[in-house]
């Protein structure tokens, strides 16, 4: 009875604890352009990049439901640049592709701290690839407002149980800060509303993929830094960022999508125009029916120049994938495994990185596919100059 009682007041429930969980939000910055664009009248692209809690039905839908009906004199548009499975390093480089190209965004909300712990991102890598997503989108245009948030899993409840900051935390609350960002830490407000009681993981959150109860609380929150920050006294310009020296100088702030159509000395792999699967193995839009540079012949190769400090590929993990082998230069043979756990099931992208901290220059890749009955499927190399 309890918690059926707790299921129809869900609402009430997660407004009584408002002014406490304002804690979980903090301002390094405010949202002072989009209030101009907002009460300006003009145009306000508000673009959402994150993985299967951003692309699902929920918090999203919820916030620019809120907007619309808000803001009745405002022209908003709306950029849902949520894929599942993906954190900060394959934002990172599709940033360019799934945001950027599609026109100015002015309110950008970034979200990477599940899947950077689900996919077992390393601390530097996503120190790189969330600097780089701030600073690529404050050079296309420093008048972005940019929030990032920190959604909750259970190993995040974990650590703070054990008193210990989750790292993708850290990394995203360090970065807020020192680009003077607002914060949403909602790994944190989950974890300590269950503590007090509010509510269980179990029968209302239910999973990292938020039930409705979750996507609602998640929601809440949002609309409380925007209600704090779109309704104030509206300012006479719009302010541009000066961007301070970077953190991490290897970041990939200038990521993008290299073309597999440029892959060269092709021995066993081509370009298959509009890839699609001859199984009934699901895939993920738009990493099907684009072009693939694909191989199932044993010993194949191909090669990539590229130039950039840092080279990855985007491929497909699905049932076929295996181990390919890699060198840069020239040089050292390595291996790198494209199975993953979900790989029987899915063909998942997955972005791999093959080499980091290069030398500014020309390079070339080189990728081996082994003898044996796998097949390598690369959608897009991964290049940051």
């Amino acid at each position: 009875m309890i918690r059926k009682l707790a299921g129809i007041l869900m609402g009430i429930a997660i407004t009584v604890s408002t002014q406490a969980q304002d804690k979980f939000i903090t301002r390094y910055g405010q949202l002072e352009n989009t209030r101009y664009h907002i009460h300006s009248g003009k145009e306000t692209t508000v673009s959402f990049l994150g993985g299967s809690i951003t692309n699902m039905k929920g918090w999203r839908d919820m916030v620019c439901e809120y907007l619309t009906g808000e803001y009745h004199n405002a022209n908003f548009r709306f950029i849902n640049a949520g894929i599942p499975s993906l954190g900060s390093l394959p934002h990172a480089f599709r940033f360019e592709h799934d945001v950027l190209s599609q026109g100015k965004t002015d309110l950008l909300f970034v979200e990477a701290a599940v899947n950077d712990r689900v996919n077992g991102t390393n601390e530097v890598t996503q120190r790189r690839a969330m600097e780089g997503i701030i600073r690529h989108a404050l050079k296309a245009n420093p008048q972005m407002n940019i929030v990032l948030m920190a959604f909750v899993d259970e190993d995040k409840m974990a650590d703070y149980h054990a008193g210990k900051v989750p790292v993708e935390v850290q990394v995203h609350e360090a970065l807020a800060k020192k680009y003077h960002l607002p914060f949403i830490n909602l790994a944190k407000e989950v974890t300590t509303r269950i503590d007090a009681k509010e509510f269980t993981w179990k029968d209302d959150f239910k999973d990292l993929h938020p039930s409705p109860f979750g996507q609602q609380l998640y929601f809440e929150a949002i609309k409380r830094l925007l209600a704090a920050d779109l309704n104030g006294p509206v300012p006479q310009r719009l302010v541009s960022v000066k961007l301070p020296p970077a953190a991490d100088p290897l970041n990939y702030e200038n990521g993008a999508y290299g073309d597999v159509h440029q892959a060269v000395n092709k021995k066993g792999f081509t370009v298959v125009e509009s890839w699609e699967p001859s199984d009934k193995v699901g895939t993920r839009d738009g990493f099907v029916k684009v072009p693939m540079l694909v191989s199932d012949t044993s010993l194949s190769s191909v090669e990539y120049p590229f130039n950039g400090r840092t080279i990855g590929i985007s491929i497909l993990s699905g049932p076929d994938a295996g181990v390919i082998s890699y060198s840069i230069d020239g040089g050292a043979v390595q291996q790198k495994d494209l199975r993953t756990q979900w790989s029987k099931s899915l063909y998942l992208p997955w972005f791999l990185m093959l080499g980091d901290g290069l030398k500014a220059g020309q390079h070339t890749l080189k990728i081996i596919k082994p003898a044996d009955a796998s097949v390598c499927r690369v959608v897009h190399f991964l290049v940051n100059k």
